[in-house]
């Protein structure tokens, strides 16, 4: 299966966390990789989206159907969001619109086996593709930031 782990784009400071919406900053920052994505997401990708508002907002700059998932919640950790994404047995391509530190705890399990501090930067996109015959683990295709394009 290919994993794609999409972090949030910048947003607000505020409380409530789940509340905090995307700056102008991370509109821009949204939009831009929402367009990379669109160019290499394959057609029938499943999307799945932290309830967060910031993620909610930085999923609908891709214009794609999405579903809301509730295991990928800030502080969510890596054991709940490779059950929702049903890795590594899974089939296809899998969008999640996730948080840090989640989404680098799945890139270093992922990766390495353990749980690590590795850092997705905002708005970032790691695309991981788990290998089934290899006890899970994945091999990294690419790493984008609103920065690079």
């Amino acid at each position: 299966m290919d994993l794609i782990l999409w972090r949030h784009a910048d947003a607000a400071e505020g409380s409530p966390d789940h509340q905090r919406a995307l700056t102008e900053k991370g509109r821009r920052q949204a939009k831009r990789m929402a367009q990379w994505l669109e160019q290499h997401l394959p057609e029938h990708a499943v999307v799945l989206v932290s309830p967060a508002l910031r993620a909610q907002e930085t999923a609908q700059a891709l214009k794609r159907p999405f579903e809301t998932c509730e295991a990928l919640a800030p502080g969510a950790d890596c054991a709940a969001v490779l059950t929702a994404v049903g890795a590594p047995k899974a089939q296809g391509a899998t969008l999640i619109v996730g948080h840090q530190p989640t989404l680098g705890h799945v890139a270093s399990f992922l990766l390495t086996g353990a749980e690590g501090e590795l850092s997705v930067k905002k708005a970032g996109v790691w695309w991981l593709s788990v290998r089934r015959d290899k006890k899970g683990l994945a091999l990294l295709r690419a790493v984008m930031t609103p920065e690079l394009l």
